[in-house]
């Protein structure tokens, strides 16, 4: 397969090149294709959890190349992007965690000043929060929920959201956001009716 075929390819024949032939030149160029392609967006997926340059870069790094080790793996079952995604979110999440916990034998737990000034506002805000997750559950499908997710909190545009979900389109990922909306619109305006 010629260069410029391969550039041409779409991500599922570019696997399916990768498969079929990895051990040669053909199939090292299909992945390395299929890499490039996403190398962007999975520097911005990683950009969004550190908020620094040069530790997104590091971890897009750390990123690309747990997914290349893991490409032989890769049975396809969602799309390429998808599972780029939650590789890279993986990473991220363990890379953004804080250290374990630091024990002080010498410390007096009541003398700490808390983190928050208004302990009860915080609780406040962690319970509207699982209020709100329950909410979404009990409302929303399954995609509904992911769309949301992908828009809302990764603020990814409409049409990747489209392209991750498997849908036909961006009018597809549209008219699921739009229908979340709508479902959490009317289970709230109940909600306040019956208040």
């Amino acid at each position: 397969m010629t260069d410029r075929r391969i550039q041409a390819a779409t991500d599922d024949e570019l696997l399916q090149l990768y498969r079929r032939e990895s051990a040669q030149r053909t199939g090292r160029a299909a992945a390395s294709e299929l890499f490039s392609r996403h190398t962007r967006r999975t520097y911005l997926w990683c950009r969004r959890y550190t908020r620094d340059h040069e530790r997104a870069m590091e971890l897009a790094q750390d990123v690309m190349l747990n997914a290349y080790r893991a490409l032989p793996r890769f049975e396809g079952r969602s799309q390429f992007g998808s599972w780029l995604f939650a590789i890279a979110r993986n990473v991220c999440l363990k890379a953004v965690r804080g250290p374990g916990w630091l024990i002080d034998p010498e410390a007096e737990p009541d003398a700490l000043p808390h983190p928050n000034d208004d302990p009860e506002r915080e609780y406040e805000e962690l319970r509207d929060e699982a209020r709100l997750r329950a909410l979404l559950e009990r409302t929303l499908e399954v995609d509904e929920r992911r769309a949301l997710w992908l828009r809302c909190e990764e603020k990814l545009p409409v049409d990747e959201i489209g392209r991750l979900l498997g849908l036909e389109n961006a009018t597809g990922a549209r008219a699921l956001l739009q229908r979340a909306r709508r479902k959490l619109r009317a289970v709230l305006e109940r909600a306040g009716e019956a208040s």
